[in-house]
């Protein structure tokens, strides 16, 4: 991950600016993972928590293919009804798992996902080197 000079520190935001892939390597696409538990269900009505699982699957997702949340080079992070409330939360996941190095992410607000109770979810692009 780099970011550039000329550009405002990101990684108390909790992203990175750019990733770079080389040529060659494997990409492993994560779809959307909500804060949800096995059985498919919300685990909480508290964002935080919801994110925080959300982050704990598309790791188990990523290590359906040998990799760990260390390969995430991009995320995409949907919120419903977003403010700067939670801005605050996603950044301290983000550093809690990649401090100094997150990947990229784009913050998306949305009106609504799959259903009411989910608040956040999260997709993943991997590189394995």
């Amino acid at each position: 991950m780099v970011n550039p000079e000329g550009l405002h520190d990101p990684v108390p935001f909790g992203y990175s600016h750019t990733a770079a892939v080389s040529a060659g390597t494997d990409l492993v696409l994560v779809a959307g993972q909500y804060g949800s538990g096995p059985d498919g269900a919300v685990v909480s009505a508290d964002f935080a928590e919801q994110l925080r699982q959300a982050l704990r699957n598309v790791g188990t997702a990523l290590a359906a293919h040998g990799l760990d949340l260390g390969h995430v080079v991009q995320l995409r992070t949907y919120v419903v009804n977003h403010d700067a409330s939670r801005l605050g939360p996603i950044a301290g996941a983000v550093q809690g798992i990649w401090g100094a190095k997150p990947p990229t992410q784009t913050l998306i607000g949305v009106a609504g996902l799959a259903t009411p109770d989910i608040l956040v979810e999260v997709e993943a692009l991997a590189a394995r080197p």
